[in-house]
């Protein structure tokens, strides 16, 4: 490193280009969370093959300018190489770089950071609400609370920090600070505390000034828990901390800090709020002006100190805020068989209702929210003890007087909470709706999309576009397994087996990165055990819990592997080593984990409604395959921080419970003992079973076994997303492309072919009768079982990282037969990456786009032998292998194995079933077992005789059409 300059070279500046340069993690605001950011930048170029061979790194702050030249290809997450940001200090960084191609960039738009943290100690008091004489306050009392300040002359800047035990929003001089909601979101509150940093100069004057804070319970006054037995976890009532830092010209300073001398109420227009109630609006309540100068708070009250002072350091937030993202309108109108009047968006979402309303003053609207119906009217059973209920009181004419808005309409929106819905009743409307007059907003956190995916078939694109809209409704705070009902919790098993998916639709490495955080602390109370939940508020399964606290080890490896962070890995290591030594105090003698209640294959589609866990895996599997899972992992993330003894000691053990794994759960045959699709799978995919002639048995096997059960999804949370990658690699890709593309439940499709919009917590989520699940949980947004998308884009369409952070890339498209095309995009660390394939003829043309400063290597449709290419635009045209050669004969004396692996003989069977009995065509379709040495004559011994014969007539109609075919096309 050194401080040489690079002169540009003209040859080349037209066609290269520093397009996207940036500081982790976040991209939303210019404040930074720590002094020494790493920054990363991509480039465009119009070169092939480019590398970057140097980059220079320019800072300017304070009139003064350095540059540093940084030799070699790094572009992501380099580290910082000037001095330290200040807490309030304001750079500009801005980059160029050099290629092997000769030419170097013209300098990049220039990146503004500013030290987004505290400098020493806060000044803030916690406040909170007080309460007036002979009242209690009801649990999570939402209210407001002011000042009022002086800003002498000469502002130069102004610095608004701000936390909670709860939720807040700020207000100065009547105008709210920022554009986020639900801040400072959830963390594990008793270690750790995120603040927001805001730029407020342009909100202030010379003069009198005041703040404003709107403050409710929101997460830190919740109740928490199962089957009534919900209670407050941390606190009853919410608080905040405020402080202002006011700079000035001739460097003097100000600090406007919440204390008791601040002013407070309840009794305000946010009468509750609840995160699984909702909350009520009264807008009679409404006070003009209240957090502007001029405003009479004489009724008011002194703000309450909070009476714990010791709360955790506040730290700046890492993960992109939650904002408003996208609005939807109504899309109809319904009335339900009760009269009630429903709104469908279209859409299931989480977010919560924006209404435009003229009334009386008192009237009342209320909002209730579900995900679907059920006989016409709202489906309320699954959210449990979740209200989801929103109520407005109006303030009536003359509404501009309470800052409302003006000409008599009223505008309202939920503040402190939100819900998971599709459809909402609207109750009590003043007059006709007018649909247009309310509107769904979505909220999440604010990441930037970085994946698409596209093919031939609408049913897979639905699919594709669930995975992503139950990600963004699970993405709030923190990744919860659902948003609804009265749960909406950090489950660690849920993100476990989707963060590939998330790491590839969203750069949600500030997001994650964040949670993880939590997740460690929460693991350091409790002797390196992860809970299930994180952060953890149910006091329940403390003991270590397979595939849920494994998220300790898989998350920030998979992190590593898409988005090649490495200083990330290096902070989560003591996590994972802390998680795989908590495994090491329960294995035993044999080197496995048994004998443990475990959560197993959770939702496997054989465990009945009420018992969830009763997989056909045996818990025992999963957790020792997870025990050499996590070992493995801690040591392979030894290796990369260069950690040489842990690496040899976890390596070691890993192989002691592989070894002991493979004697005591996998016969000499290729046989697991327990004859489970996902017991196969994870002794594939983690790399448990290593011999090939082995791993082609269990493959087999696998493929067996998808056959048998009719291509029905037979695996839960832990088999499902690595099913289709067990049969791809053992050479079955048509068994996983049966799988993909199966309707019948349970599959992925079928919850598409029946409406939704959402990837539902359960296969049968709704039961084919169109009745809901009678389970105690039945959620239509759980993001689990879409991790099938992760394979999607990497097989089906044929994108995937070949080394951390996508540095080389792989692209081995994969054509179903299914299809005549697929395609994918991922905005990597490098820049854009596309894989699109289509069929034309009798060839498949490949296209891919590789960024700049990485190389692909390359394994074609065709088996072509893999090859490396750099950077750029490339083309393939290669045969296509096309579907299996068109089947021969069907008829009654065909073993049910070639059956129901002959779709068109499959459909001609039961539908000739189904003309004399629909319920039998069902039951046949259900509960056949495709055998290989059974015939179908013998698979129907029951069946009438009159039947039979309809069948056989079915079977040789279909060798006709195919001879005909056959001869059209000779």
């Amino acid at each position: 490193m050194t401080n040489t300059t690079l002169t540009p070279q003209s040859a080349t500046r037209e066609q290269t280009v520093v397009s996207r340069l940036s500081a982790e993690y976040r991209t939303d605001t210019p404040f930074v969370a720590e002094p020494r950011p790493r920054l990363s930048w991509v480039t465009a170029t119009g070169s092939t093959d480019w590398l970057q061979v140097a980059a220079e790194v320019r800072v300017r702050r304070d009139g003064k300018s350095e540059s540093v030249l940084l030799e070699g290809p790094e572009s992501v997450l380099v580290d910082w190489p000037f001095a330290d940001i200040t807490a309030g200090g304001q750079v500009e960084v801005d980059v160029r770089v050099t290629g092997n191609d000769g030419g170097t960039t013209d300098w990049s738009a220039p990146l503004t950071l500013v030290g987004g943290f505290v400098d020493g100690p806060w000044q803030a008091v916690a406040i909170g609400l007080p309460t007036p004489a002979g009242e209690n306050h009801p649990l999570g009392q939402p209210g407001q609370v002011r000042h009022v300040f002086m800003v002498r002359e000469g502002l130069a800047k102004a610095t608004l920090f701000a936390t909670a035990h709860g939720v807040y929003q700020a207000e100065i001089n009547g105008t709210e600070v920022d554009d986020q909601v639900l801040k400072p979101g959830w963390t594990a509150y008793a270690d750790r505390l995120n603040h927001e940093t805001t730029d407020v100069t342009a909100l202030l004057a010379p003069g009198a000034n005041a703040i404003g804070v709107w403050l409710a319970g929101g997460w830190f006054t919740e109740k928490y828990g199962f089957h009534g037995f919900a209670k407050p976890f941390y606190g009853e009532q919410p608080a905040v901390k405020v402080e202002l830092r006011l700079d000035y010209t001739d460097g003097t300073k100000d600090i406007v800090a919440s204390s008791r001398d601040w002013r407070a109420r309840t009794g305000g227009p946010l009468v509750s709020s609840g995160i699984y109630a909702g909350e009520t609006f009264d807008a009679r309540r409404a006070e003009a002006g209240w957090s502007e100068p001029g405003f009479d708070d004489a009724h008011w009250l002194p703000a309450a100190v909070d009476s714990d002072q010791n709360w955790a350091e506040a730290t700046p937030a890492t993960a992109p805020a939650v904002r408003r993202i996208e609005e939807l309108p109504v899309r109809e109108v319904l009335t339900t068989p009760s009269g009630a009047t429903v709104l469908d968006f279209g859409q299931n979402l989480v977010g919560r209702l924006r209404i435009r309303v003229s009334g009386e003053p008192g009237h009342t609207i209320t909002l209730r929210h579900a995900e679907v119906l059920e006989d016409g009217e709202l489906s309320l059973r699954p959210l449990r003890q979740a209200a989801a209920t929103d109520t407005y009181t109006l303030a009536g004419p003359g509404v501009a007087e309470h800052g409302l808005g003006g000409g008599g309409e009223e505008e309202w929106e939920p503040r402190f909470t939100f819900h998971g819905f599709r459809y909402a009743q609207v109750d009590n409307w003043p007059g006709e709706l007018d649909p247009a007059a309310i509107t769904a907003v979505v909220i999440h956190n604010d990441m930037r999309r970085t994946g698409w995916f596209d093919c031939s078939d609408p049913l897979l694109n639905r699919l594709h576009e669930n995975a992503l809209w139950g990600m963004r409704g699970n993405f709030l705070a923190l990744p919860t397994d659902c948003p609804q009902r009265d749960e909406r919790l950090g489950w660690t098993g849920d993100i476990q087996v989707f963060s590939p998916t998330a790491s590839y639709l969203y750069d949600s490495l500030g997001f994650l990165g964040s949670w993880l955080q939590d997740l460690a602390l929460e693991q350091g109370h409790r002797d390196g055990v992860v809970p299930i939940i994180v952060p953890s508020v149910l006091g329940m399964l403390e003991s270590p819990v397979a595939a849920w606290g494994d998220a300790a080890t898989v998350v920030p490896w998979v992190l590593f592997e898409r988005f090649g962070d490495t200083g990330l890995l290096r902070r989560q290591f003591a996590s994972m080593r802390d998680w795989a030594d908590a495994l090491l105090k329960v294995r035993d003698s044999s080197g496995l984990w048994q004998g443990q209640m475990q959560l197993g294959d959770w939702l496997d589609p054989a465990a009945p409604p009420d018992k969830p866990g009763a997989a056909r895996t045996h818990g025992d599997i999963v957790a020792s395959a997870y025990l050499f899972r996590s070992l493995d992992l801690v040591a392979h993330a030894a290796a990369v921080l260069g950690n040489d003894a842990d690496h040899g000691k976890y390596a070691a053990l890993a192989e002691e419970t592989r070894q002991a794994f493979l004697a005591q759960y996998v016969t000499p045959a290729g046989r697991m003992v327990s004859d489970a699709q996902t017991a196969y799978s994870l002794a594939l995919m983690f790399g448990i079973s290593t011999d090939p002639a082995q791993r082609q048995a269990l493959g087999d096997r696998l493929a067996e076994l998808a056959r048998l059960g009719g291509y029905r999804i037979a695996t839960g949370f832990v088999g499902t997303p690595l099913v289709a990658d067990a049969l791809t690699v053992t050479g079955h890709l048509g068994a996983a492309e049966r799988l993909l593309t199966q309707t019948e439940c349970p599959s992925w499709l079928y919850p598409v072919t029946q409406g939704a919009t959402t990837i539902w917590e359960r296969w049968d989520s709704i039961l084919e009768d169109g009745s809901v699940n009678p389970g105690e949980m039945t959620s239509f947004n759980h993001y689990a079982l879409g991790a099938i998308a992760d394979w999607m884009h990497r097989t089906v369409a044929g994108l995937a990282p070949a080394a951390p952070g996508y540095r080389k890339l792989r692209i081995a498209p994969r054509p179903l037969n299914s299809l005549t095309h697929a395609s994918t995009s991922h905005e990597t660390p490098y820049g854009l990456a596309q894989v699109a394939w289509k069929r034309v003829g009798d060839r498949i043309l490949v296209e891919a786009k590789v960024p700049p400063g990485t190389t692909a290597e390359v394994s074609l449709p065709d088996g072509s032998a893999g090859f490396v290419v750099g950077s750029g635009q490339h083309s393939w045209d290669v045969p296509d292998a096309g579907p299996a050669a068109e089947r021969g004969t069907a008829s009654l004396h065909s073993a049910l194995a070639d059956i129901m692996d002959d779709p068109q003989a499959y459909a001609a069977v039961w539908q000739a079933i189904d003309a004399h009995d629909p319920a039998a065509a069902a039951a046949f379709r259900k509960d056949t077992v495709w055998y290989r040495q059974t015939t179908l004559d013998q698979g129907l011994i029951f069946t009438q005789p009159g039947v039979k014969q309809d069948i056989a007539a079915a079977l040789a109609a279909l060798d006709g059409r195919r001879s005909e075919r056959t001869r059209h096309d000779s």
